[in-house]
């Protein structure tokens, strides 16, 4: 099947070129400008996510069920205590525009009242240090989706021009607006600018890095012409998705940022192979074959063996890294089933790409990758890409380094473990976290909106905790003394009537909504036993919804992956050793990345470096992605090493021999990959929305661990203590391999 793909890209690169740039122009198109001018942005969702089916959801769905008013937007008016004189009169005049915009039902603010702001009723408009007030207006809950548009444009305003309007009678007057759809719009927007960020950084070092590698442009570009195929028709399949899925708008980031990563992997690997494969044909050779006029029977022969030996590599690469991804699919909330999915079919796109799209460029080409290239004759660069710069040769640093670790093989093991167990120490105390706002970053117009809300205006600000019951108000009323009884609970407002149902907001004894003491509060309520159905809510319930999740699926997840992953690589390794050991480092190299994340964000180690605030914890579903791709970009460098140790060893070589070609031939490339890909998620820490934040730093350490501590040591020791048991299996296990096994 490689061989025939090969022999076909070579015969016609043209056709494969332009079917990816149809492909690619069309799929952009697709995702900016949308069907219907929905694009894909537009499309996006953000919030807390939902686990289908849990006490929390439902609690969430009775109240958007029985609620009587639409979306609310809000104007905190700073710097015109509401004793002022004559503000009255300005005040009115925008109660009356906003009341006779289509689609708004009430305009509240402590003006409306009578007696005005002396109403005792109008105490949660009113500023705490008495400097300003709440403007609120909410929109008819039956309106469609257009004419909410619509209302909500012109409402948003005429709110953000009244603080002008006040100018006259409170000089200092300023105002902010918030409200849900506004954040949803922030979120979204500062996905965009990140996106933007990320690439603007990631694209042009990674491009420099590759000129290192190859020696030249010519050979450093073709992997980036695959990762931007890769991307713009990553994008565009990913809006196709959104009618499927609902998805977040941090998935364009996340699934972007292994795009880019994976495309950029498999094109070195694909482009340094060729290269090897033409030296291999061309140096020393005594009958070269003529170059015909459209067909070289070099190039082709080339890259046949390329395609049978890299490109298998490459394939079956990509398919342990999308079983790792395709774990998340096992997961109910819709989040990690919407990142596993988009995952899944961008690391398709990416083997696609490399595996097609580099290749016919490869063979466009022809044999001008044998020579050096300008950019090697720069003074001064030679001696750089004569040590950087990709080589065939058995013997360098990297067989050199293998031979030192075969030296001391158990000191180098037990170090190597030594300070991956050190590393992963704080994830003993990881704290796991659903934000909201907080991962807004400090300062944005919300974040302040919200955070003002909350300090200034308490009383107006919703509960941590809401319980949802099936009872009559008076029943619920007489419940919520007992409620009050709760240690973590500091009060319990007055029910309210919603529909059939009665809502209780419950006032946690803390100011952090997802905190251990809110927690405790919502368990507490949840182990009580009225005589009448409730459903909890909120923050700190969501969490612990969501973390049960987590928990009651991963053996599921686990156990699909370790199983789709062992069977994988005993039919490339015939071994049952190897798939245990690489499982086993693999993890170890996981818990460390993940315990270097809880240091830095939830503990705020780099805070100031990093400039972000931290939220106390880490992002629940950010554990999932971190675990599942970062397994998956492992089990990716695991494969491109085993490939060429396994190649050495069934060429006849004794197994530490093996060891040390297969580390020569593979190390720069795993380590150049490994710096590629650094750099393209350190480009995304860059940007400014927390979770990306995380997520490109977890993965760029996952990364970094993995492709030095683990392939350059750990792996080479473990394999040279276990020596020809490396490659043991049981009997009946060695006939099956003989009839299915996947080799060059």
């Amino acid at each position: 099947m490689f061989d025939s793909l090969g022999r076909l890209i070579a015969r016609a690169p043209r056709t494969a070129i332009a079917l990816w740039a149809v492909l690619t122009a069309g799929s952009v198109a697709l995702a900016l400008l949308g069907l219907g001018g929905q694009t894909l942005f537009e499309r996006l969702s953000t919030g807390a996510p939902a686990i289908p089916g849990s006490e929390s959801t439902r609690a969430d769905e009775i109240i958007r069920e029985n609620a009587t008013a639409g979306e609310s937007v809000s104007l905190v008016v700073e710097g015109a205590p509401p004793t002022t004189e004559g503000l009255a009169e300005p005040v009115g005049a925008l109660r009356e525009d906003l009341t006779a915009v289509d689609g708004v039902t009430v305009v509240i603010d402590p003006f409306a009242l009578p007696e005005g702001p002396a109403n005792p009723a109008a105490a949660p408009l009113l500023a705490d240090d008495q400097d300003g007030f709440l403007v609120v207006v909410d929109l008819d809950a039956d309106l469609t989706e257009a004419e909410e548009d619509a209302a909500l444009e012109e409402v948003v305003a005429l709110l953000r021009e009244a603080p002008e309007r006040l100018q006259e009678a409170a000089p200092g007057a300023t105002g902010q607006v918030g409200g849900t759809t506004l954040i949803i719009e922030a979120i979204t927007e500062q996905v965009e600018e990140d996106l933007q960020t990320g690439e603007a950084i990631a694209l042009p070092v990674a491009l420099l890095v590759m000129v290192m590698v190859f020696g030249g442009f010519l050979a450093a570009s073709m992997p980036m012409v695959g990762a931007i195929a890769s991307i713009g028709t990553g994008l565009g399949t990913v809006y196709g998705l959104s009618y499927l899925l609902d998805l977040d708008a941090s998935v364009v980031n996340v699934v972007t940022l292994l795009s880019i990563g994976l495309s950029i992997d498999y094109g070195l690997l694909i482009v340094s192979r060729y290269r090897e494969e033409l030296h291999v044909l061309l140096d020393g050779a005594v009958d070269v074959p003529h170059r015909r006029r459209r067909h070289d029977p070099v190039v082709e022969t080339a890259l046949r063996r390329t395609m049978g030996t890299a490109g298998r590599t490459v394939f079956y690469s990509a398919v342990t890294v999308a079983i790792s991804i395709a774990g998340l699919l096992a997961f109910r909330p819709d989040i990690l089933r919407g990142f596993g999915a988009a995952g899944v079919v961008v690391v398709l796109i990416a083997v696609a790409t490399a595996m097609t799209l580099v290749p016919a460029l490869l063979s466009l080409t022809g044999r001008r990758l044998v020579r050096p290239g300008l950019v090697s004759r720069v003074p001064g660069l030679s001696w750089v890409l004569d040590r950087t710069g990709d080589v065939s040769s058995e013997e360098g640093a990297f067989s050199r380094l293998a031979a030192r670790v075969q030296r001391r093989p158990l000191l180098v093991m037990l170090g190597s473990l030594a300070v991956l167990g050190l590393l992963s120490v704080p994830v003993f105390h990881m704290e796991l976290r659903n934000s909201d706002i907080e991962l807004l970053p400090v300062g944005s117009e919300q974040r302040t909106f919200v955070e003002t809300i909350a300090e200034d205006y308490p009383a107006s600000e919703a509960p941590a905790i809401q319980v949802v019951a099936r009872t009559t108000a008076e029943e619920a009323a007489a419940w919520a003394e007992e409620l009050t009884g709760i240690p973590e609970v500091a009060s319990v407002d007055p029910p309210a009537q919603l529909g059939e149902y009665v809502l209780l907001g419950v006032r946690a004894d803390t100011d952090d909504g997802g905190g251990p003491v809110a927690r405790d509060a919502v368990q507490a309520v949840r182990d009580l036993d009225p005589a009448f159905d409730t459903w909890v809510t909120g923050q700190a319930a969501n969490q612990i919804d969501f973390t049960q999740a987590l928990v009651d699926r991963a053996p599921l997840a686990i156990g699909i992956v370790v199983a789709a992953t062992f069977v994988l690589l005993f039919l490339m390794t015939g071994s049952v050793v190897i798939p245990v050991k690489a499982l086993l480092t693999n993890t170890v190299s996981l818990a460390a990345s993940l315990g270097v994340m809880v240091w830095a964000f939830q503990d705020g180690n780099l805070e100031g470096l990093l400039r972000f605030t931290s939220t106390g914890g880490i992002e629940t579903y950010v554990v999932a992605l971190i675990i599942a791709f970062g397994f998956g970009l492992a089990m990716d460098y695991e494969v491109f090493l085993l490939s060429r140790i396994k190649e050495a060893y069934d060429a006849g070589r004794p197994n530490d021999e093996a060891v040390r070609v297969g580390l020569q031939r593979s190390g720069r490339i795993i380590t150049s990959a490994a710096l590629i890909i650094i750099v393209v998620f350190t480009g995304f820490v860059f940007g400014e929305l927390l979770v990306i934040k995380a997520v490109g730093f977890a993965l760029a350490v996952a990364v970094l661990v993995d492709a030095t501590l683990v392939r350059m040591l750990l792996v080479p020791s473990t394999m040279t203590l276990l020596g020809r048991y490396n490659w043991w299996a049981p009997r009946f296990l060695q006939r099956v391999h003989r009839r299915f096994a996947i080799e060059h």
